[in-house]
């Protein structure tokens, strides 16, 4: 929740005005106490386990039970985001995982901690996470004006971050002085700070709302969206080429500060706090950055940065140094997830919001669970320092890939909603849930169009297929010599009178009028549905 793909023109004193508004302002600090705990929780869960048996794989799995379930569960997650109260659905969980927390702490204060079960309520807490994390970020737009939407991911990001920098310092002195339930504690806590200030929020509520959508339906089309967007899809590609190599580090620093420096509970809460202390700067300073520097050249820095601290950690074991490096290490995280993060907010319409961000969790959080895995086995075969040499080169690799795939270009692109088909116009009531229905919509063209005329209808026919379309086709008329049918098919009635009703946006609109633009004024649209056997 950060920054756009584009160079900012905003001034970089705007990055606050967010906090202007008292709900926003309210919010963002229950979730950063909640944050705090998270990290804290995760520190404590690692340091039960640095002194067992096979450490380097039982530590790299604390990240991983914390990660997959929001590559499981996170397009559900979304889907139910999209579809029910958000509100509602935030505090029901953060009620689930604050009991879960207090479950967490009794067993570790009674000494009932076997790495068996600390895995299996990480997962469980994971799972909360899946659910919190695509409605809480498709509520920021409810909270702030579009023109603060960036300003607001980079306070999230900032709250992230901070929350990376405090809370495992806190908890290595924690875990040091009181010990590691002590840690747990505090993080359930935190859930319930986060519930009593969804609690206290009451959002305004338009006077009519549309129906929801049905579960699996929703699932679909949020499949569908992602699977048909090459702008969506090329924000993911640059997250994974980053996150897959970048979760060595977070997978293997607890191992790093215990077996390569030396260092307690303490020292590697230090070495997290340098991590987030890095970003929240990072946070600070990058819209002056972004004045001068575009977003693929940002994404380019950030990687090769990040691969240089990965070998300093490999090659360099003075503690020291490993400080120093990971200052850097906490900018280029932050640059490079915060820009992607906010990409997919702006450019996602509000109708299928929370399923694409749950995409790009799924993304993030699948690659830092699988990376994990991989680097915590690489580490057992070569050891340390050849798995975070083996890191640090993928990493270099996937920076230098965005000379081939770079961000695409989105300014200007209207992502309002565009409500401009006319009311369909039947002879017959059709069931809402009925279906398929084929709509086919004729054109003529001149002879002299027709190249440019099938060019454009391939945006569009993007655009069909994004909005609800499961199949979609061009065809010419046999009978009329300059005639075109686009031809697309949609589950049911109910989809597509969504299609009507809100799901298109102004870029949709400008893609349509380019096409018909090109042809002549006798477009003609049918609907067809299944006939009845009976």
């Amino acid at each position: 929740m950060s920054a756009p793909v584009t160079t900012s023109t905003a001034q970089p004193a705007s990055a606050w005005a967010p906090l202007r508004i008292a709900a926003f302002r309210s919010l963002w600090l229950a979730v950063l106490v909640s944050n705090v705990g998270t990290w804290m929780q995760t520190v404590g869960a690692q340091w039960l386990l640095v002194d067992r048996p096979n450490a380097p794989t039982l530590v790299s799995l604390v990240q991983t039970a914390s990660m997959l379930p929001v590559l499981l569960l996170a397009l559900p997650a979304g889907a139910l985001a999209d579809t029910f109260d958000r509100r509602r659905l935030l505090i029901a969980v953060q009620g689930f995982l604050a009991a879960v927390g207090v479950l967490l702490t009794a067993l570790t204060a009674a000494g009932r901690m076997p790495p068996a079960l600390l895995l299996a309520l990480t997962f469980a807490l994971g799972v909360g996470q899946a659910l919190t994390l695509p409605a809480w970020q498709a509520v920021i737009p409810e909270l702030v004006p579009r023109a603060q939407l960036v300003s607001a991911s980079a306070l999230g990001s900032i709250s992230v971050n901070l929350a990376r920098s405090v809370g495992p310092a806190v908890a290595g002195v924690l875990v040091a002085r009181a010990g590691v339930a002590v840690v747990f504690a505090v993080n359930a806590a935190s859930f319930a700070v986060f519930a009593l200030a969804l609690l206290r929020w009451r959002p305004a509520r338009p006077e009519t709302e549309p129906a929801p959508e049905r579960f699996s339906a929703a699932l679909r089309a949020g499949g569908r969206y992602v699977r048909h967007s090459p702008v969506v899809r090329r924000i993911l590609l640059r997250a994974a080429l980053f996150v897959v190599p970048g979760s060595a580090l977070w997978a293997l620093l607890p191992l790093v500060a215990s077996r390569r420096l030396g260092l307690g509970a303490g020292g590697y809460g230090v070495l997290l706090g340098a991590l987030g202390v890095g970003a929240v700067a990072g946070a600070l300073v990058l819209p002056r950055v972004r004045l001068v520097l575009s977003s693929n050249r940002l994404l380019l820095l950030a990687g090769l940065l990040y691969a240089g601290v990965l070998l300093v950690l490999a090659l360099v074991p003075a503690p020291a140094a490993a400080v120093a490096a990971l200052v850097p290490a906490g900018l280029a995280w932050m640059t490079v997830l915060s820009s992607v993060n906010a990409a997919m907010q702006l450019f996602l319409p509000g109708w299928v919001r929370a399923r694409g961000l749950s995409v790009y969790q799924m993304v993030f959080a699948g690659g830092q669970a699988l990376g994990a895995v991989a680097w915590g086995a690489l580490g057992e075969l070569t050891g340390l320092v050849g798995a975070l040499t083996a890191a640090a080169v993928v990493m270099a690799v996937g920076a230098l890939s965005v000379l081939l795939w770079p961000l695409r270009e989105t300014r200007g692109v209207n992502r309002d909603p565009a409500i401009y088909w006319p009311e369909p116009n039947l002879a017959l009531e059709p069931h809402p849930r009925g279906g398929p229905v084929l709509v086919t919509v004729s054109y003529t063209v001149r002879p002299e169009r027709h190249a440019e005329f099938v060019e454009a209808m391939r945006a569009v026919g993007r655009s069909r297929r994004r909005t609800g379309a499961m199949r979609w086709g061009l065809f010419r008329a046999g009978e009329r010599t300059h005639g075109f049918v686009e031809v697309y098919q949609v589950p049911s009635w109910e989809e597509h009178l969504r299609q009507h009703g809100g799901r298109l946006t102004g870029a949709d609109r400008a893609v349509e009028e380019r096409a018909r633009a090109l042809a002549e004024d006798d477009v003609r649209v049918n609907h067809l549905f299944p006939a009845d056997p009976d």
